[in-house]
C-alpha cells in the first residue's frame, strides 16, 4: 500500500534518503513505513525555521519502485535522414526524437567536441584568444554545456518537461533533478552527459560532424534542397532543423542576404553583478552562517524602473563569471555554477528590457537592427579596455556615478578594469539599472554594497532575431522543410525549453 502526502522537514531531517524516511514516519506517527519516494522538494526560506516542503509517496509493506526510463530508439543507419544544424540542447534532443521516429539525424556543428572545446575555453581565459567557431557559445552541447546547467523552466505547456529530465538522467544526470523544484546539473558534470547523448545518437546510426559550419542553404522552388558546409561541400536534404543558438550572427546574416524572412526581436541587456556568497546567504537566510544543510542561497528580483522591466537573469550561487564573447573585439559575460555551487561568489545578470524604439538608429539594417544594437554595446565594452578584461565598477560607486579607485576580487578570470559603466551602457540602460538597484537594495538589506562589483556586458540573454514559423507545421512560412528551432530562432530560453522545442520540430518532420 502507498499514499501520497505533503510534509515539511528541517534541512537536516531530509539530508539523506534514510533521514527522510525516518522523519516522514515519525511525522505521520507510523512504524510501518517501508519506504519513501520523494516526488517534489522545494525550500521555503520565507521565515524561520527554514524548511523543505516535500511531496512524497509513503510505502507500507512494499518497496518503492524506481521510475522506469525507457525510450524506443531505433536503428536508423539505413533510414531516410534529416539535417540538424547545431549540437546544442535543441539539436541533440531533436536528434534523439528523430531516432525514435525512425529517421536518421545528421548533425552538423560548427564547433568542436566537448574535449577539444575545453582547450579553446582555456585560451579565452588565459590568453584572451577567442576562437569564433569554438567558445562558450559554439561547440558540442551549445552554450548550456559550459553555462551552469539550470533545468527549471516555465515551458510546461510546450511539451513534456519530465521526459527531458528523464533523458538527462538516462545519460548520467542525478535522479534528484526529477523532483527538485529548481533542478541543476552543474557545469562540471554537463560535459559527460553531453558525451553520453552523443554516444546514444551514434550507437543507433545517427551522425555528428564537428568543425562543420553551415555556409549556405540551397533552396529550389521554395523547398530545401541541400546545405552547404564549410563553403566546399553540399549535403542533399529535404528537411533542416535550424538550431544554431542565439549567438550565430552569421546565420542571421545569411538568411537576411537570401531574403528569407526574419524579424528583429526585443531582448534584454545589462551587467553581471557579483557578491560574496556569504553575503547573499546572510541576506536570504537571515543568519550569519549558512550551515551544512542549506544550499548556497539564490535570489530573483524584478522591477519596473523608468518604464522598463529590470530583472535578474541566470542567477548563479557559488558560481563564476565567464567570458562569452564569440568574436574578436567584443566583451560578453555570462555565469555558471559547478554542481556543488561551492565557489566563494554569487553572480547574476541584472538586465534591462530592450524595445523596438531602442534599435531604431540601426533600422537601415532591417531585421538585423536589434542584433547590430547588441553588438555595438559589446564592442564598446571592448573599446574601453582594449582586451577581454571587462569594464567594471563597484555597485555603490555606480549608483553614485563615481569611477571606482579600486575593485574587489572577482571570479572573471580574464580580469576586470575600473571603468565608469556609463561609458559602456546606453544611457537608458544605466539609468534603469540605477533605479532598480535601489529598489532591490530596499528589498534585500545589504545587497547594495561596495563589496559587490558590476561587470559588463550581459547581453546574450536571448536572441535579437526571431525566425518566423507556422504554428502548426513549425516550418518557415516561405520555405518547405526549414524548421527554425530553439533559442536562436526565438522559441526557447534555456536547456529544457530548447530541448522541448527540438523534440517538437523533430515530431513534425516526415520523410514521405
Amino acid at each position: 500500500m502507498k499514499k501520497t502526502i505533503e510534509i515539511t522537514l528541517l534541512p537536516e531531517q531530509c539530508a539523506t534518503d534514510e533521514l527522510t524516511k525516518f522523519y516522514t514516519a515519525k511525522q505521520i506517527g507510523s512504524v510501518d513505513v517501508s519506504g519513501v519516494k520523494v516526488l517534489r522538494k522545494s525550500l521555503d526560506a520565507r521565515k524561520k525555521p527554514i524548511k523543505y516542503v516535500l511531496q512524497v509517496e509513503v510505502y507500507f509493506d512494499e518497496t518503492p519502485e524506481k521510475d522506469s526510463i525507457n525510450f524506443n530508439f531505433k536503428d536508423v543507419r539505413n533510414a531516410p535522414h534529416a539535417v540538424i544544424v547545431g549540437a546544442g540542447p535543441a539539436g541533440l534532443f531533436a536528434a534523439l526524437k528523430l531516432i525514435e521516429q525512425g529517421i536518421k539525424p545528421i548533425i552538423i556543428e560548427r564547433g568542436k567536441d566537448v574535449k577539444e572545446r575545453r582547450r579553446d575555453l582555456a585560451k579565452i581565459t588565459r590568453e584572451n584568444i577567442v576562437n569564433p567557431e569554438s567558445n562558450y557559445c559554439f561547440g558540442e552541447g551549445g552554450a548550456g554545456t559550459y553555462s551552469d546547467g539550470k533545468l527549471y523552466t516555465r515551458s510546461t505547456k510546450r511539451g513534456d518537461v519530465n521526459r527531458i529530465l528523464k533523458l538527462l538522467v538516462m545519460h548520467g544526470a542525478d535522479e534528484k533533478i526529477l523532483y527538485e523544484a529548481h533542478p541543476h546539473i552543474g557545469t562540471n558534470k554537463l560535459p559527460g552527459i553531453i558525451i553520453n547523448i552523443r554516444e546514444t545518437i551514434l550507437q543507433f546510426g545517427g551522425e555528428i560532424h564537428f568543425n562543420s559550419k553551415l555556409t549556405d542553404i540551397i533552396i529550389q522552388n521554395n523547398k530545401v534542397k541541400s546545405v552547404e558546409i564549410n563553403s566546399n561541400f553540399q549535403l542533399a536534404t529535404s528537411n533542416i532543423i535550424l538550431a544554431t543558438g542565439h549567438s550565430a550572427r552569421d546565420i542571421f546574416e545569411l538568411l537576411h542576404k537570401k531574403n528569407i524572412l526574419i524579424e528583429a526581436k526585443p531582448f534584454a541587456l545589462g551587467i553581471r553583478i557579483e557578491h560574496p556568497q556569504k553575503l547573499i546567504d546572510s541576506i536570504q537566510y537571515k543568519c550569519e552562517t549558512r550551515g551544512d544543510y542549506l544550499p548556497p542561497a539564490s535570489y530573483a528580483v524584478v522591477n519596473q524602473s523608468l518604464g522598463r522591466g529590470v530583472f535578474s537573469f541566470c542567477m548563479c550561487p557559488g558560481g563564476i563569471i565567464a567570458p562569452a564573447a564569440t568574436a574578436l573585439g567584443e566583451v560578453v559575460v555570462n555565469g555558471w555554477s559547478p554542481s556543488k555551487r561551492n565557489n566563494e561568489f554569487a553572480n547574476s545578470g541584472i538586465v534591462v528590457s530592450i524595445e523596438e524604439k531602442d534599435f531604431k538608429p540601426y533600422e537601415k539594417f532591417g531585421a538585423l537592427a536589434a542584433m547590430k544594437f547588441q553588438a555595438s554595446v559589446e564592442q564598446k565594452a571592448f573599446e574601453v579596455t582594449q582586451s577581454l578584461s571587462a569594464p567594471s565598477q563597484r555597485v555603490m560607486d555606480f549608483i553614485n556615478k563615481k569611477t571606482s579607485t579600486t575593485l574587489p576580487k572577482c571570479s572573471y578570470l580574464p580580469g576586470i578594469n575600473s571603468v565608469s559603466l556609463d561609458e559602456v551602457l546606453p544611457n537608458f540602460v544605466a539609468a534603469s539599472l540605477r533605479d532598480a538597484l535601489k529598489v532591490f537594495g530596499n528589498k534585500m538589506k545589504g545587497y547594495l554594497t561596495n563589496e559587490a562589483v558590476m561587470v559588463a556586458t550581459e547581453s546574450r540573454t536571448s536572441s535579437p532575431v526571431r525566425i518566423p514559423r507556422n504554428k502548426e507545421t513549425l516550418q518557415h512560412p516561405q520555405i518547405i522543410g526549414l524548421y527554425p528551432c530553439g533559442e536562436g530562432a526565438g522559441y526557447a530560453g534555456g536547456i529544457v525549453s530548447a530541448a522541448i522545442d527540438g523534440e517538437n520540430c523533430a515530431e513534425r518532420i516526415t520523410t514521405d
